[in-house]
């Protein structure tokens, strides 16, 4: 399968709608993630890495206690793609 190639920032613009509570930090989609606690914080994390994985496509995040952060880019596409997008938008599903 192809790899997708980077948006353009008007592309990107246009994209960005659909996940009002990401922002775009050095070329990444950011997002950080609360949770009540740890166990929801590690759990979300675990369901987000099974879907990155059927995406091919992997997260760069860390976790302390109750908190997610992270950040999405295409490395390889050299920005952002639709993979990132895409995993933005299943991870927002995930949250209430």
């Amino acid at each position: 399968m192809s790899r997708p190639k980077a948006l353009a920032r008007n592309e990107i613009e246009s994209r960005r709608a659909a996940i009002p509570d990401w922002e775009i930090e050095n070329d990444r989609l950011h997002r950080v993630f609360v949770f009540d606690d740890f166990v929801e914080a590690f759990g979300f994390m675990t369901r987000v890495a099974i879907l990155a994985e059927k995406l091919d496509h992997h997260p760069n995040w860390s976790n302390v206690y109750q908190k997610v952060d992270v950040q999405l880019t295409t490395h390889d596409a050299g920005g952002l793609t639709e993979l990132d997008f895409a995993l933005a938008e299943q991870m927002d599903r995930l949250v209430p």
